[in-house]
C-alpha cells in the first residue's frame, strides 16, 4: 500500500513538472508570435518601365538585323543625349520640371476572411504620401470571394484613393 502511494506522489510531481514546462514553452511561443506580427513590413518597388524595356531589346535582337540593331542603338543614345542636356538647360533656366505620370500596382491576394486587408491597408497609406492627382493606381485582386464585411473594409481603403483624387 505504502508503494502505491509513493507512486501516486511521484506521478503527480512527474505530471507537475511537464505541465510547468509546456505553460513556459506556451508563453515563450505566444510572445515570439507576437513580436512577429507588431514587427515592421516593407514595400517593394519595382520599376515596371525598366523590364519591359529589357523585353522590348530581346524581342529587337532577335527581330531586327544586326545593321538595324546598330542603327537603333545609336539612335537610341542619341536620342537619351538629348533628352539629358535638354533637362540641363531646363534645370539652368529654373524652368518648372515637367512631373510624368506614375502608375502604381498594388496586389491583393484575397481569402475568406479578406486576411489581406491589413496589408493594403500600409501599402495604401504609404502610396498616398508620394501620389498626385495625376497618378494612376492599378489593384491587382484575386479572390473567390468571403465574408462581406471584411471585404467592405477593403473596399474602404480603395475609396481613400479616390477620395485622395
Amino acid at each position: 500500500m505504502e508503494f502505491l502511494m509513493e507512486y501516486g506522489l511521484f506521478l503527480a510531481k512527474a505530471v507537475t513538472i511537464v505541465l510547468a514546462i509546456g505553460v513556459v514553452v506556451g508563453l515563450l511561443v505566444s510572445a515570439g508570435s507576437r513580436e512577429s506580427k507588431s514587427g515592421q513590413g516593407h514595400i517593394e518597388v519595382t520599376h515596371l518601365n525598366d523590364e519591359y524595356e529589357a523585353m522590348r531589346d530581346i524581342l529587337k535582337e532577335s527581330l531586327l538585323s544586326e545593321e538595324e540593331l546598330k542603327a537603333d542603338i545609336k539612335a537610341e543614345k542619341k536620342a537619351a543625349k538629348a533628352k539629358q542636356s535638354a533637362e540641363k538647360k531646363a534645370l539652368k533656366a529654373n524652368a518648372p520640371k515637367e512631373t510624368k505620370k506614375r502608375v502604381f500596382v498594388l496586389d491583393f491576394d484575397g481569402d475568406m476572411k479578406a486576411s489581406a486587408t491589413e496589408h493594403l491597408r500600409e501599402e495604401i497609406s504609404a502610396l498616398l504620401t508620394m501620389a498626385s492627382a495625376e497618378d494612376e493606381v492599378i489593384v491587382k485582386l484575386e479572390s473567390g470571394g468571403g465574408m462581406v464585411h471584411s471585404y467592405g473594409l477593403a473596399s474602404s481603403q480603395l475609396a481613400r484613393i479616390s477620395a485622395k483624387g
